[in-house]
């Protein structure tokens, strides 16, 4: 198979690309590269993760409709992941405008394409904060999600509910990807595992949201990959499910744990909870786990493994 990841150059498509090309698909990357956080960790990430793979690398933007069709033209793809988007819930409430269009307009781009060159499979990445501040844990993928609470999560509801769109009609299989929290090396710097590790590491103080009184399932990068590649070979008309681990964890205890192998103590500074933030995200995962697939790496393994990589790229 040949397959299309755009945001190829990110946290989860440079591993997932890695995957894809062992297992003996051809990939093709397209990426802007922009400047939501620095370049060149993204430069550097394609350049390690997938040091000498083969691969074709397009670095363009998916709101350019012109030539993300010269792409699906040229490069005769079968199936697309789609995980290009502007990310970061509290980001998003400083440029709701650039979230609209990248995440909605770019994703109605690929639609419109991948019905175009008759794609086999569309699989893209939703985000576990369509759940908004539902209060019955853990979420559901029949729980209702009418309510999102920040212009990211607004727009990852849309993406939703223009892949339904997109199946219905013309019968794309389309299957969207609630993601709960993703974590591993060559983060994003903008994650609590990488702020937290990089502030710890300098001695500078921590801020702790809702004074601690947080939970996530934190999923460990390979098991959100080996998600991926089940529902990509599933091909399913039409879905939404949940990928995350199978536990809930404390901020308290993965900031112990992020002490721990750092071999210093934080210094915290208790902070109220943030606009847009949400005190829990729980993800129930029966649906994907009926599909075979299974979280593998706990918080204790998946930080280590985080913690040597950020020491060795830093140089520390």
């Amino acid at each position: 198979m040949k397959i299309l990841i755009t945001g190829g150059a990110g946290f989860i498509g440079c591993h997932t690309a890695k995957a894809l090309i062992e297992r003996g698909d051809e990939v093709v990357l397209v990426d802007n590269f922009n400047d939501y956080y620095d370049p060149q960790l993204k430069e550097d990430r394609v350049k390690n993760v997938l040091a000498d793979q083969k691969f074709q690398l397009y670095r363009t933007d998916i709101r350019d409709r012109e030539k993300m069709a010269e792409i699906f033209a040229k490069e005769k793809i079968d199936k697309v992941i789609h995980l290009a988007a502007m990310a970061g819930v509290r980001n998003s409430l400083k440029n709701p405008q650039l979230y609209y269009e990248v995440n909605v307009l770019g994703t109605q781009n690929l639609l419109d394409l991948a019905v175009k060159h008759k794609i086999q499979n569309f699989v893209y990445a939703s985000s576990s904060s369509v759940y908004g501040n539902n209060t019955k844990l853990p979420f559901s993928e029949s729980d209702s999600v009418d309510t999102p609470i920040s212009p990211y999560a607004a727009s990852k509801k849309a993406t939703e509910l223009q892949a339904h769109v997109y199946s219905h009609i013309y019968k794309l299989p389309t299957t969207g990807l609630r993601f709960f929290t993703v974590y591993g090396p060559w983060g994003r710097p903008d994650m609590a595992l990488f702020l937290f590790t990089d502030a710890i590491s300098k001695n500078k103080t921590i801020e702790v949201y809702n004074h601690g009184n947080m939970s996530r399932n934190f999923t460990y990068v390979d098991d959100i990959v080996s998600g991926i590649l089940t529902v990509l070979d599933a091909n399913l008309p039409y879905d939404v499910v949940n990928i995350g681990g199978d536990r809930e964890e404390k901020l308290l205890r993965f900031i112990e744990v992020i002490e721990e192998n750092l071999g210093k103590e934080a210094q915290k500074k208790m902070m109220p909870i943030q606009p847009g933030d949400v005190p829990a995200t729980v993800a129930d995962i029966s649906k994907l786990r009926k599909m075979g697939w299974e979280p593998t790496t706990r918080i204790e393994q998946g930080i280590k493994n985080f913690i040597d990589w950020y020491r060795d790229y830093f140089k520390i």
